[in-house]
């Protein structure tokens, strides 16, 4: 398996704990927080764009 390019989300907070996400070849998204980095998890590019967007709705 190729090495994963984990990218630092763009709300993560310089001080505080992060959260970095992950493509793999296949498409799936991976998502892990920096307290916890061995604790993955796993959802696909639809699931992870419907629970951003109802985590901005009012």
């Amino acid at each position: 398996m190729p090495e994963l390019n984990w990218q630092k989300s763009t709300y993560s907070q310089e001080a505080s704990s992060c959260v970095f996400v992950a493509a793999t070849p296949t498409g799936t998204v991976l998502l892990r927080e920096s307290d916890e980095p061995e604790a993955v998890l796993v959802t696909g590019p639809r699931q992870l764009a419907e629970l951003i967007a109802a985590l901005r709705r009012p």
